[in-house]
């Protein structure tokens, strides 16, 4: 028997791998759909305005799309947003109303995974 779990997780392509487009967050950010701008760094010093990353779900049925919070690493010293596509892995979790997603590598070569 095929649960909503499976069903969500098909969608959302979780451990997933795919080259994708980045694009930084504007700063008009409802990230959790209420209607209500969120500012998590309201009163915060310089060093927490780091952009986020986004990027649109390469699977049409997704309910979500993608917020790039993990393997930033991989891009120091990199214009934001790369230029050109990144790999990115689905991770299990949400941030905001985002499934998140980790940087693996900054060169696509399957080609079938690109966005």
């Amino acid at each position: 028997m095929t649960s909503i779990r499976d069903l969500f997780g098909e969608s959302l392509a979780v451990g997933e791998t795919f080259c994708l487009t980045l694009e930084v967050e504007d700063g008009d950010d409802d990230s959790d759909g209420d209607g209500i701008e969120d500012d998590e760094n309201e009163g915060a010093g310089d060093e927490a305005t780091t952009p986020r990353l986004v990027a649109t779900h390469p699977n049409p049925e997704s309910p979500s799309d993608i917020a790039v919070v993990e393997g930033l690493e991989h891009l120091e010293g990199r214009e934001l947003p790369p230029s050109e596509p990144v790999e990115i892995e689905i991770v299990g979790r949400f941030v905001g109303n985002r499934i998140a997603g980790r940087v693996v590598g900054l060169e696509c070569e399957r080609a079938e995974n690109r966005d």
